[in-house]
């Protein structure tokens, strides 16, 4: 691509985005819609955890947003108001070829320059054999990743618990043991999961066939009324970027349960959380 072109294109890409941010809506939860899409592309691209640009204010959306205003120093209020706006602003969003034939060409002629007075073109050929450890160290981590589950031969029953108690603390093991993982939009692997792919996935681990989505699982087990008659092992369900359960995760006891997040991957909150706590939806009992 020509320099000229290039410039152009970030000239307009910069008069769209000064556009929308002049007109600055107030976005949250449920927003849709092309200003969505303006905001999830500015996050993506300034590095938040944003799998993909959908023009849905969804829980991946706000979580980032959070980010961007703790790091902004702004008011972490997970809507996109003013301020947010115009601190989105002085960090638009930059066509991503502009960087890179720029950083090539002074990166690359330096080492090139380098490494000939090392008087030692036998010590570029141990360096590149010293890289062939890596693939060794990833057929390390392949076998892991590529770890049968368990067969998923028992289809649990709706409306009826169905998990043995003294699977539990095996099942929770499981579960712990991905902590970390990060977030992946419709992830269902240890490279990336989402809230209800890591509930199925750890549940095939232990040989139980469940829905893959959150709406789905919420029909498994007994409605628990009450976060007081949670038992570890029990599912937990939440509203967050649309009505009914829509997120999801494993209860573990003391008021815990792990999920999976888009800004922080698997890792354990408390219901109690300002953020958990009034997006409560309900448990579902299915330990027998």
């Amino acid at each position: 691509m020509g320099r000229g072109k290039k410039i152009f294109l970030a000239a307009v890409f910069a008069l769209c985005w000064a556009g929308t941010v002049a007109a600055a809506p107030l976005l949250k939860i449920g927003a849709q819609g092309h200003d969505v899409r303006v905001v999830q592309e500015a996050l993506q691209r300034a590095g938040y955890a944003i799998e993909g640009v959908t023009g849905i204010f969804d829980e991946a959306t706000r979580e980032a947003v959070l980010a961007f205003q703790r790091d902004q120093q702004l008011t972490e209020s997970g809507t996109v108001d003013r301020a947010t706006w115009h601190a989105l602003r002085r960090r638009p969003p930059t066509p991503p070829s502009d960087s890179s034939p720029e950083q090539a060409s002074p990166a690359s002629k330096p080492p090139a320059k380098a490494e000939p007075p090392a008087a030692s073109s036998g010590e570029a050929e141990p360096a590149a054999k010293t890289k062939e450890p890596k693939p060794a160290k990833e057929k390390e981590k392949k076998p892991e990743k590529k770890e049968p589950a368990p067969p998923a031969t028992e289809k649990v029953p709706e409306s009826a618990a169905f998990l043995p108690r003294k699977e539990v603390p095996k099942l929770i093991a499981t579960a712990k043991k991905y902590l970390g993982t990060p977030y992946r939009f419709g992830g269902t692997t240890p490279k990336g999961f989402d809230c209800s792919g890591f509930v199925q996935f750890v549940f095939r681990r232990h040989g139980f066939a469940i829905p893959r989505a959150a709406d789905e699982q919420y029909k498994l087990g007994q409605r628990i009324k009450k976060r007081q008659e949670l038992e570890p092992g029990d599912l937990v369900f939440f509203t967050t970027y649309e009505k009914g359960a829509s997120h999801c995760g494993i209860y573990l006891g003391k008021n815990q349960f792990i999920h999976v997040s888009s800004r922080r991957g698997v890792h354990v909150d408390n219901l109690d959380d300002e953020y958990w706590k009034p997006r409560w939806y309900g448990g579902k009992h299915i330990v027998k």
